[in-house]
């Protein structure tokens, strides 16, 4: 199956702005989807796909900034483009701090914003797939005996069969199953790709 499609999500209390912004993204294809302050933004279901966040930092009631810490706070990864009329160094510097992709003074040229959506919307791809690639590994490891998972960490540790053998009280023969076996299940065609799957699980090793 495909990826859903990107969205952009434009927050900001000016419907002139918004309704422009929107105009221009689709110009290029890419769906958006407005709203007039942060309640109405938080009170919509997600997007599927690749998001990002246009958002002005300062609006009646909750503010962009606030939004930003809101999102860090519950782990909801959204790139965020600040938009602004009123720029100053510290909220500049705040807004940066907090990951925002950029920090756009109005009024601002069309192509900065397109290429600072296409950039937000990239970061997010990469965060989902990456968090496809946990997802499947974890699901893999699952899969593992409890028994294949020690030998696991004994081989991506550097260990040979015949000391793992010795360490944990079986025939080396057996033991030589097990690798078999997990590397199957890990679908892991080298001793290098185990231990990258084993760091990105991050799963503990035995002490050298």
């Amino acid at each position: 199956m495909g990826e859903a499609n990107p969205s952009v999500l434009v927050i900001d209390d000016d419907l002139e702005f918004r309704d422009s912004v929107v105009r221009l993204l689709r110009t290029v294809g890419l769906p958006a989807l407005q709203f007039s302050s942060v309640p109405d933004f938080l009170k919509a279901d997600p997007p599927d796909g690749p998001t990002c966040l246009v958002l002005d930092v300062r609006m009646p009631g909750r503010s962009g900034l606030e939004l930003q810490r809101d999102l860090a706070a519950a782990n909801r990864q959204v790139p965020i483009i600040f938009i602004t009329a009123h720029a100053d160094v510290p909220m500049t510097v705040q807004a940066m701090k907090g990951g925002a992709i950029e920090f756009l003074t109005k009024p601002f040229r069309d192509q900065d914003l397109l290429d600072a959506v296409e950039a937000g919307l990239s970061r997010d791809r990469a965060r989902r797939e990456s968090e496809r690639t946990l997802a499947a590994l974890r699901e893999r490891f699952d899969t593992l005996s409890s028994r294949e998972r020690d030998i696991m960490l004994y081989v991506v540790a550097g260990r040979l069969n015949k000391q793992i053998a010795s360490e944990i009280g079986i025939a080396e023969s057996t033991v030589k199953v097990h690798r078999t076996n997990l590397m199957r299940k890990m679908k892991a065609r080298s001793l290098p790709e185990l231990s990258r799957m084993a760091d990105t699980l991050n799963v503990s090793r035995p002490q050298q």
